[in-house]
C-alpha cells in the first residue's frame, strides 16, 4: 500500500512537472516571439510586435544620402542572405564605416549618419541585420548572431579593399552589436562608436517587462531564455556587451542620452569603466532621450566622433 502510494505520488509529481514545464514554454515562446520573432501574417518583413511599444511611430527614415550606391549581399555562418547598401565618396578612400541600425528599424534609419560619413570621406557600408530590410532571418538576437554578421562585413570590406581601416558605429541595438563585434577582433577594425547600447539584453528585457506588462522577471525572463536558445541556437542572455567589451583591443566611444527611459544612462558608465580599450572616451549627452543624441545637436554629435576616429586612424598608424 505504501508503495502504491508512493508511485501514485511520483505520477502525480511527474505530470505536475510536465504541465508546469509546458505552461514555461507557451510563455517564453510567447514572449519570444512578441519581441524578437519576425513577420506577421500580413507582412512577413514586419518588425517584431514589441517594436510598436518601444520605438516612435513618428520618426521616419531620413533621406538617402545623394552619392554613388552599389548593393552587396553575403552569406551568414548559418547561410542567410544578408544584404547592404554601399555609398561612395567623392574621392577615393581607404576609410570605411560600418553603420549599425537600432532594435526594429531597418538601414534606412541609418542614411543621416552615412551622410555624415560621406563628407568625412569615409566609404560607408550600410547593412540590413539579420531578419531586418532585405536582408534574411526569423529572429532578432539582439546582438549575438548580429555581432558574427557585422564581422563577416568587415571581412568582406577587407576582401574588396586590403588597404581598409573600418570604423564600426551603432545605435540602440546596434551599439551592442558593434560591442560585441569589438570581441570577436575582426581585422582592420581601428575604431568603434557605441551610442546608447545596453550592458544586457536580458536585464533591459526584465526592466521592459515589469514596464509593459507590470510582471516580474522571474520566472518570465528564465523562461524567455530557454525557449530563445531552442529556438534561435542561442539565448536572449548571450547578448551580453559588457562581457564583451572586457575583450575588446578596439579604440571605443561611449555615447548616452542623460535622459534615456529605455536604456538606462548608468549602463554607459558600466560599459565605459569595463572596457579595456586602449583607448576610450564617453559623451554624456544632456536631456537627450533613447537613440536621440545626436537629434540634440548634429554637428557638436559628429566633430566629437571625428575627433575620435581621426586619433583612432593615428592609433592604428
Amino acid at each position: 500500500m505504501r508503495k502504491m502510494c508512493m508511485k501514485r505520488g511520483l505520477s502525480v509529481l511527474l505530470v505536475l512537472l510536465f504541465l508546469l514545464a509546458g505552461a514555461g514554454y507557451l510563455v517564453g515562446d510567447y514572449f519570444v516571439g512578441y519581441a524578437l520573432r519576425r513577420g506577421n501574417g500580413e507582412d512577413p518583413k514586419a518588425a517584431p510586435e514589441a517594436c510598436a511599444k518601444i520605438a516612435d511611430p513618428s520618426l521616419n527614415a531620413p533621406a538617402e544620402p545623394q552619392a554613388e550606391r552599389e548593393e552587396w549581399q553575403i552569406l551568414s555562418a548559418e547561410g542567410f542572405k544578408l544584404c547592404a547598401a554601399h555609398f561612395l565618396p567623392a574621392g577615393e578612400s581607404h576609410r570605411w564605416a560600418i553603420l549599425v541600425h537600432g532594435y526594429g528599424r531597418t538601414k534606412e534609419f541609418a542614411w543621416d549618419y552615412a551622410d555624415a560619413y560621406l563628407a568625412h570621406g569615409y566609404q560607408a557600408l550600410v547593412p540590413d541585420l539579420r531578419a531586418a530590410g532585405e536582408s534574411e532571418g526569423t529572429y532578432l538576437t539582439m546582438g549575438t548572431k548580429e555581432a558574427e554578421d557585422i564581422a563577416l562585413w568587415a571581412k568582406e570590406i577587407v576582401r574588396r579593399d586590403p588597404e581598409a581601416k573600418i570604423v564600426l558605429h551603432g545605435v540602440s541595438m546596434g551599439a551592442a552589436t558593434v560591442m560585441m563585434a569589438s570581441a570577436l577582433q575582426p581585422e582592420h577594425v581601428v575604431g568603434i562608436i557605441e551610442d546608447c547600447g545596453y550592458t544586457s539584453a536580458y536585464d533591459m528585457f526584465t526592466v521592459q517587462l515589469g514596464k509593459l506588462f507590470g510582471l516580474p522577471g522571474f520566472p518570465i525572463m528564465n523562461c524567455v531564455d530557454v525557449v530563445s536558445r531552442m529556438e534561435m541556437g542561442c539565448a536572449l542572455s548571450d547578448a551580453e556587451p559588457l562581457k564583451s567589451v572586457r575583450e575588446t583591443r578596439v579604440p571605443m566611444m561611449f555615447i548616452h542620452g542623460e535622459e534615456d527611459k529605455l536604456v538606462p544612462y548608468g549602463m554607459m558608465r558600466e560599459l565605459y569603466e569595463a572596457s579595456s580599450a586602449p583607448l576610450k572616451e564617453s559623451v554624456t549627452v544632456k536631456g537627450a532621450g533613447h537613440a536621440a543624441a545626436k537629434g540634440k545637436d548634429p554637428e557638436s554629435y559628429f566633430r566629437k566622433v571625428f575627433s575620435f576616429l581621426d586619433t583612432c586612424m593615428e592609433w592604428e598608424e
